[in-house]
């Protein structure tokens, strides 16, 4: 096969047009599209799974802005049950459990428990658009360059860690969880 400059694609087997730019850019759509459901299908496939986190590490470092422009810290939330979600609002299992993280927040209200939701690489007007969708009041932070995921080690969306009361990591979910499920609640109360 050859290519003449500004002209078809000649093939042995004749000659083809070049490529309309139209549906060159519609292709790719299909392939980032493609690549984003790959990224979310480990985590569809085990949604459900809290493991126990068997290296019992000191939580990383997390200190990001909540929407309203406030740094939040980690260590802000010593004496507490934390349960820290990251996640996106194109992973339609982060969107699925959602709900359930607010109602796991509504039935643990005033106890020593928090949600902080960590978004990663979206724009402040993105999470906002999908708040007005999907109503939630928990802490949501945002990790606009990713760099908090990574040092959580965070590959799927949405990952999640249980953290105890002295920082440390107890379990770790891929994968949307039913958070407000009985067994959940056991294991956070």
């Amino acid at each position: 096969c050859s290519v003449l400059p500004g002209g078809p694609i000649i093939c042995c087997t004749g000659s083809l047009p070049a490529p309309d730019p139209q549906q060159y850019s519609s292709m790719m759509s299909l392939h980032i599209l493609f690549l984003i459901l790959l990224l979310c299908l480990p985590a569809c496939l085990m949604a459900g799974e809290l493991q126990r986190y068997e290296s019992l590490l000191q939580a990383p470092a997390l200190s990001l802005p909540d929407l309203g422009g406030k740094t939040r810290n980690l260590t802000d939330y010593r004496g507490q049950v934390l349960l820290v979600n990251f996640w996106a609002s194109w992973c339609p299992p982060c969107i699925q459990e959602m709900p359930a993280m607010q109602r796991l927040q509504d039935r643990l209200a005033g106890k020593a428990f928090s949600i902080l939701a960590v978004n990663v690489g979206e724009s402040a007007g993105t999470v906002w658009k999908f708040l007005g969708k999907v109503k939630v009041d928990f802490t949501l932070l945002r990790d606009s360059d990713g760099q908090t995921a990574r040092e959580w080690e965070v590959t799927t969306y949405p990952t999640s860690f249980l953290i105890d009361r002295t920082g440390t990591v107890r379990y770790l979910a891929h994968g949307a969880v039913k958070w407000d499920a009985p067994e959940m609640v056991r294991i956070i109360e």
